[in-house]
């Protein structure tokens, strides 16, 4: 018997596959269950409008990732920082610091968790901190890191 999985079915199936089962374990676990329906055409079609509905809107997502990638490529962050001698900082520039200011000053909020900066800007001057937008996409924010 032919199923479509509306979850995920460890051994079996993945959510949106189409597979051959038994007829047994299809009636007694899985219909039963809703773990998957029958694949019949109207199934089969609501199926692929739904595959077609998602890709269009991952592809929306690229392109909301990479209008951001352009417009991150215009602007500079400025964060101030306490200096002691020699233009050293006290403590360093956190990713969090960088997103604070990112949305106070430009209006666009990035998580922290998605900027690439392992240990933090410990010096004055210019630094560009690479952000993972999307999995496809990558852009970088430049931070000038100014004394207080």
């Amino acid at each position: 018997m032919k199923v479509i999985f509306t979850q995920d079915v460890k051994g079996k199936g993945k959510k949106g596959e189409v597979k051959d089962v038994l007829v047994g374990y299809a009636n007694n676990f899985l219909l039963k269950n809703k773990y998957a329906v029958e694949a019949t055409p109207g199934n089969l079609k609501q199926l692929e409008q739904q595959n077609r509905r998602a890709e269009a809107d991952r592809q929306q997502e690229i392109d909301d990732a990479k209008a951001l990638k352009a417009k991150l490529e215009d602007i500079e962050v400025e964060v101030s920082a306490k200096t002691g001698e020699g233009g050293k900082l006290f403590g360093s520039i956190s990713t969090k610091q960088i997103a604070d200011v990112l949305k106070n000053q430009h209006d666009i909020k990035i998580d922290k968790r998605k900027m690439d900066l392992p240990h933090g800007i410990h010096a004055l001057g210019y630094t560009n901190v690479p952000v993972k937008l999307d999995k496809e996409v990558e852009g970088t924010i430049r931070v000038h890191t100014v004394e207080k």
